[in-house]
C-alpha cells in the first residue's frame, strides 16, 4: 500500500492527476491552506514561450489546453457524483442533486465537464483541509457563479468568508461592445468557524490623511479621533496607525506583464508561464491565512509561484501538476532561487520515474509526458509538436559567444530502436544545421546503431580543444545510473527566477506602496 502524505512532510512535488494524487496520497485533514487557480477559459490554449533567439521563430510548446471537454472521463465522473458508479470519494446527496440540476440546465458541454471535474476535486480538497484551514479558489467570471454554488454545498455557505475582487489595469479595446473585464474573482472559504486570519493593512493614502488626521497634540503629533465602541472616542496617532484593514477589493497588486509600460523594463518575476500570478498576490494570501510551519497546498501549481512564496515565508508546501514539464520547471526554479542544493535541502519528486520500470510505465501511460521527462534529464527545450512521433523532440542550446548559439537535437524513443533511427537523426541535424544530436532510448541500442553513430565523428566549439561526439546514444537506464552525456555547457531555456535577496528587496518596496 502506498504511504499517504503526513503532516510532517515538506517540499514535495507530485506529478499526476491531482484527483488521483489527493485520493491515494493525502491523509484526512493534513493541510492548513489551499490556493488553487484551475484553468478554464473557453476555446483558449496556452503556450509556454521560451526565450526568443534560441530557436528559429521562437520555441513554443503547448503546456495545457484549458478547455475541459465532455468525454467518457467526464461522464464517468458525473456518474460517480450522482452515485450510479462506485467512487473513492465520499459524496453527499446535496452534491448529487446539485450536479444533476446543473446537467439539466447546461447539458453535456465544456462548461458542464469543467464543473463535474472541479466538483469531485473540491470534495477531496475539503477532506484534506484541516478544521482550522482555509481555501482560496481563483477564477474568472466565466464560471465563478457556478463554482460559488458548488463551494457553498461542499464547504457550507456559513463558511463562506469573502468574494475577493482582484482588480488590475491593462490594455482595453476601443471597439469592444462590452465593459472591459479587469478583475478576477477569488473565493475565500474556511472549513469551520475557527481558522487562522492574520489581519494585514494597507497604508492610508494622502487624501485620507489630510481629511481625517486633522488634530495635533502638544508634541506636534497628528491624530484622528476614533470611536472606542462604548460611546467615547480615542486618539489614533498617524505615526502609530497601521492603515486600512485589508478589504475584499484588491487593486494594489499589479498583474504580471512582460514589459512594465511605465518604466519600459522587463518584469523580473515573469518566467514565461502564461497563467503565472504575481508573488505579491500569493504572499498576501499566505500571510493572512497561515502561520510559519503550516502546510500549503497548490493542486494546480503550474510554474510554482505558490510554493516559491511558501518557501520564502517559512511554510511547508506541497504542489501537484499534471505535466512533468511543470514539475521540472518548479524544481529548477526553487533550487536556484533559494540555493537549496548548496544548503543540502532536497525537493521530493513523487510520480516521476525513479527506475526503468517507472519509465516504462510512464511511456505506456502517456508518451508525451515520457518525452518531456526524458528531455528534462538534459535540460532540453521541448519542440512544438502535434503528436508524440512527429519531428524533433527537443533542443539543447549551446552558447558559443556572447551573442551566438548553436543547437544540439534531441530525439526520444520509448519503443524499439534500430539503425535507421540514427540515419533519421543525422538527416534532421543537417536540415536544422545542428552541430550534434542525441538519441535517448528506453530500449538498448543495437550494435549497428552504435557503429552508425560512431561514423559521424566529433565536433568542437570555437577555439576549444575538447571534442564531443557528433551523435550520442544514451539509455534511460544509463541516465538513472548517473551516466552523463558529453556536452558543452547548455543554455537554460527557461528564464531563471530572482534570487531570494532580490525578492526580499522587492517585497520591502511593495510594502511601502501598500501591497501588504
Amino acid at each position: 500500500m502506498v504511504q499517504k502524505i503526513s503532516l510532517m512532510e515538506n517540499r514535495t512535488l507530485f506529478f499526476g492527476d491531482n484527483l488521483e494524487v489527493l485520493r491515494d496520497r493525502f491523509s484526512d485533514e493534513c493541510i492548513d491552506l489551499i490556493y488553487l487557480d484551475p484553468p478554464f477559459n473557453s476555446n483558449r490554449a496556452y503556450n509556454i514561450l521560451f526565450k526568443e533567439g534560441l530557436v528559429k521563430n521562437g520555441a513554443q510548446l503547448k503546456a495545457f489546453d484549458d478547455t475541459w471537454h465532455w468525454t467518457e472521463e467526464a461522464e464517468r465522473t458525473f456518474e460517480e457524483l450522482i452515485g450510479t458508479r462506485p467512487s473513492k470519494t465520499k459524496i453527499n446527496t446535496e452534491i448529487s442533486d446539485l450536479i444533476q440540476g446543473f446537467k439539466k440546465i447546461l447539458g453535456e458541454n465544456d462548461m458542464m465537464a469543467y464543473l463535474v471535474m472541479m466538483t469531485i476535486r473540491l470534495i477531496e480538497l475539503h477532506r484534506v483541509l484541516k478544521k482550522t484551514g482555509s481555501i482560496y479558489l481563483h477564477c474568472d467570471p466565466t464560471a465563478s457563479h457556478y463554482l460559488k454554488i458548488i463551494l457553498d454545498s461542499i464547504f457550507d455557505k456559513n463558511n463562506f468568508r469573502n468574494e475577493i475582487a482582484w482588480c488590475y489595469s491593462g490594455r482595453e479595446s476601443p471597439k469592444a461592445k462590452k465593459y472591459s473585464r479587469k478583475h478576477d474573482i477569488i473565493f475565500f472559504y474556511t472549513k469551520s468557524s475557527e481558522y487562522t486570519f492574520n489581519i494585514q493593512f494597507t497604508p492610508y493614502d494622502d487624501n485620507y490623511i489630510k481629511m481625517y488626521f486633522t488634530h495635533i497634540d502638544e508634541k506636534g503629533r497628528l491624530f484622528q479621533l476614533q470611536p472606542d465602541g462604548s460611546g467615547g472616542r480615542y486618539r489614533q496617532y498617524l505615526d502609530e496607525a497601521k492603515g486600512y484593514p485589508l478589504r475584499d477589493w484588491w487593486g494594489d497588486v499589479k498583474p504580471l506583464h512582460g514589459i512594465d509600460m511605465m518604466t519600459l523594463k522587463r518584469d523580473q518575476e515573469v518566467l514565461g508561464y502564461p497563467t503565472q500570478k504575481p508573488e505579491a498576490l500569493l504572499e498576501r494570501i499566505i500571510r493572512v491565512s497561515s502561520n510559519k510551519g503550516d502546510v500549503i497546498l497548490d493542486p494546480f501549481c503550474g510554474c510554482g509561484t505558490t510554493v516559491s512564496v511558501a518557501e520564502h515565508l517559512d511554510r511547508k508546501w506541497v504542489g501537484i501538476d499534471i505535466t512533468t514539464l511543470a514539475i521540472t520547471l518548479i524544481k529548477s526554479r526553487l533550487e536556484k532561487q533559494f540555493h537549496l542544493f548548496e544548503k543540502g535541502i532536497k525537493i521530493s519528486l513523487d510520480g516521476i520515474p525513479k527506475d526503468v520500470g517507472g519509465a516504462k510505465e510512464l511511456a505506456l501511460k502517456n508518451r508525451f509526458e515520457f518525452q518531456y521527462w526524458a528531455l528534462s534529464l538534459v535540460n532540453a527545450i521541448p519542440s512544438k509538436k502535434k503528436s508524440a512521433d512527429e519531428g524533433i523532440d527537443g533542443y539543447v542550446i549551446i552558447r558559443t559567444s556572447e551573442k551566438d548559439f548553436e543547437k544540439i537535437l534531441i530525439q526520444v524513443k520509448s519503443g524499439g530502436v534500430q539503425r535507421k533511427d540514427i540515419s533519421a537523426l543525422n538527416g534532421d541535424m543537417k536540415r536544422e544545421k545542428a552541430i550534434g544530436g542525441v538519441l535517448i532510448t528506453l530500449e538498448d541500442p543495437t550494435k549497428p546503431m552504435k557503429e552508425e553513430a560512431n561514423k559521424e565523428g566529433f565536433f568542437k566549439i570555437g577555439m576549444m580543444e575538447e571534442e564531443y561526439p557528433k551523435i550520442q546514444i544514451i539509455t534511460i537506464k544509463e541516465f538513472l545510473d548517473d551516466t552523463r552525456l558529453r556536452l558543452p555547457s547548455s543554455y537554460m531555456p527557461f528564464k531563471e527566477a530572482q534570487g531570494i535577496k532580490d525578492l526580499s528587496t522587492k517585497r520591502e518596496s511593495q510594502k511601502k506602496i501598500g501591497h501588504f
